[in-house]
C-alpha cells in the first residue's frame, strides 16, 4: 500500500507548509495550520472523462489581432443585479456570492435562475430538490429552461453538465463540492481550491458564466483560503440584518465593472423585490418636527441616494463623554466633532454624541459630512431642520465647506425628489441650473449655522 501524502495548509489564508507550526508566517495568524491528504492521482481534469465541446479555441495572438468588440452581456431581468455586475454577466466569467448564513444568498440566486431567459443549471449541495422546489413555488415563478440538480461530486457534476448544456451555471456552495481528485473533507482548503480551479477551467474553456455561493466565517470573510477571492472574476457580498427586511448586494471586486455599484432588495414571503427608489426607505415619514436629524445627498456608484442622519447630544453623565456611531466612521465623527470645538466654539467635550444613519447602511461618501454637522447642531440647540432641506459638502479641518464630485448628480437626485433647498460648497463648479431647488452656497461652518438656526 502506498504511503499517503500529506501537506500543512493554514486556514486563513492557504499557504502552505512542510510541517507543523503554530503561527503562520504568512497572515501571523496562530493555530490555523491544519494537515490535508495531497493528490491521489496525478492527472486531474474537470472533464473527468466527457467529451464536451469547447464553444471557442485558444490560441496566442498579437495585441492588434485581438477582437477588441465589447463582450455581449447575459442579463438578466434584475436590474439590481445587473447594475451590480456591470452590466450583466459575461460569458466565461466566474462569480463569488458570500454572506451570512440566512441572508438570503440561496433564494437570490434561485430567484434570478428562474428569471433568467437563459437554460441554466442550478446546482444545490446543501438542499434536496423538494426543498428547492417549495422555495420555487413560493417565489412562484415557473421556468422551463431552469434545471435542479442536487450533487456534491464535481465529476458527475460536470456529467450532467455535458448532457444539459446549461448557459449558466449556479453552484450552492462551493464550500459542499468534493473532486475526487483529493482525498480531503468537503470544505477543507484543498477541496474549496480544487473544485474552483475545476470550475474556473470549465468557464473560460466553454464561455460559460459560472456563479458560485461562498460560506463566511465569524469575521465576515469569505471562507476557505484568500487565494479563491483572486481566482475568481467577481467577488459580490449579500448583506444585510435578519432583524430588517432590507438587503443590501455590493461588489467587492469585479474585473468587468465598477465596485461602487449597489442593489438594495426587500425580504417579502414571495422572495427579493428589487428597491428602484432607495431614498423612499432611507427617509422616515415623519409628520412632526424633530430635532437632531438631517437629510445628505450621497452616491453609491452611479446611484444618487438620499439618506437620514439621526444625531443625539446629552449631558454625559458618566464623567468620559461617549461617541457612539452606527452606519459611520467613529474616527471621522471625532475629527468633526473636534472642528465644531475648535473653529465654531460649540462646547461638545463634555457631551455625549451617538449618531445614526437609518435604514441600516453603512456610508463612506465624506459629502455627508455637512449633514451630520448639522444634525449635531440641531439636537445640541434642539431646533428642528426643516424637512425639505437637504446636504452635500464636505467638512475640512479649517472649518471650511469642501466641494465633493458628481454634485449636479445631487442636486438633480434631490430636486426630483421634491427638496426646496440643498447646501453645498461655493467652490463646487454647477454646470446645471435647477428651477424647483434654490442652490445654498456655503463656505464656512458659521454660514450654515446662519443659515439654519439664524
Amino acid at each position: 500500500m502506498a504511503k499517503v501524502k500529506t501537506t500543512f495548509y493554514c486556514q486563513n489564508c492557504g499557504t502552505q507548509y512542510a510541517k507543523w507550526q503554530g503561527q503562520c508566517n504568512a497572515c501571523k495568524e496562530w493555530n490555523t495550520i491544519v494537515e490535508e491528504v495531497l493528490l491521489k492521482e496525478e492527472k486531474n481534469d474537470w472533464k473527468a472523462g466527457t467529451v464536451i465541446q469547447s464553444k471557442k479555441t485558444t490560441k496566442p495572438l498579437l495585441l492588434h489581432e485581438i477582437d477588441s468588440a465589447v463582450e455581449m452581456r447575459m442579463r438578466s431581468t434584475d436590474s439590481e443585479f445587473n447594475r451590480v455586475l456591470g452590466g450583466g454577466l459575461v460569458p466565461g466569467s466566474v462569480t463569488l456570492l458570500g454572506g451570512e448564513p440566512g441572508i438570503g444568498k440561496s433564494t437570490l440566486l434561485l430567484q434570478i435562475a428562474l428569471f433568467l431567459p437563459f437554460k441554466t443549471l442550478y446546482v444545490s449541495g446543501e438542499e434536496s430538490q423538494k426543498q428547492i422546489k417549495m422555495r420555487a413555488e413560493r417565489i412562484n415563478r415557473h421556468n422551463d429552461n431552469c434545471y435542479i440538480l442536487t450533487e456534491t461530486k464535481t465529476q458527475h457534476i460536470f456529467k450532467q453538465i455535458e448532457k444539459t448544456e446549461p448557459d449558466i451555471l449556479i453552484i450552492d456552495s462551493i464550500q459542499t463540492l468534493h473532486s475526487d481528485y483529493i482525498e480531503s473533507s468537503p470544505g477543507s482548503i484543498s477541496q474549496i481550491r480544487e473544485c474552483t480551479s475545476e470550475l474556473i477551467k470549465f468557464a473560460k474553456e466553454t464561455n460559460t458564466p459560472v456563479i458560485l455561493i461562498g460560506h463566511i466565517t465569524k469575521d465576515g470573510n469569505i471562507a476557505g483560503p484568500k487565494i479563491l477571492e483572486h481566482m475568481v472574476d467577481a467577488v459580490l457580498q449579500f448583506e444585510g440584518d435578519r432583524n430588517h427586511v432590507y438587503r443590501i448586494l455590493r461588489s467587492l471586486k469585479n474585473r468587468f465593472g465598477s465596485t461602487a455599484e449597489l442593489g438594495i432588495y426587500e425580504m417579502l414571503g414571495n422572495g427579493l423585490r428589487e428597491v428602484s427608489n432607495p431614498s423612499e426607505i432611507l427617509i422616515s415619514k415623519n409628520d412632526q418636527d424633530l430635532s437632531g436629524t438631517a437629510i445628505a445627498a450621497t452616491l453609491e456608484g452611479m446611484r444618487p441616494l438620499m439618506i437620514e442622519i439621526q444625531a443625539l447630544v446629552s449631558t454625559a453623565v458618566y464623567g468620559t463623554p461617549q461617541r457612539s456611531t452606527t452606519g459611520y466612521n467613529a474616527k471621522r465623527l471625532n475629527m468633526i466633532l473636534a472642528v465644531l470645538e475648535k473653529r465654531a466654539g460649540f462646547r461638545l467635550g463634555a457631551k455625549d454624541v451617538f449618531l445614526n444613519i437609518t435604514g441600516g447602511i453603512s456610508v463612506d461618501d465624506p459629502a455627508i459630512d455637512l449633514a451630520v454637522v448639522a444634525a449635531i447642531l440641531s439636537s445640541n440647540e434642539d431646533i428642528a431642520i426643516e424637512k425639505d432641506v437637504c446636504f452635500a459638502a464636505e467638512i475640512g479641518l479649517a472649518g471650511e465647506i469642501r466641494p465633493v464630485q458628481r454634485v449636479d448628480q445631487r442636486i438633480s437626485e434631490a430636486e426630483k425628489l421634491g427638496f426646496s433647498s440643498i447646501f453645498v460648497s461655493k467652490f463646487n463648479k454647477i454646470t446645471v441650473k435647477p428651477k424647483n431647488i434654490q442652490v445654498v452656497l456655503v463656505s464656512k461652518i458659521e454660514d450654515v449655522i446662519t443659515e439654519l438656526f439664524g
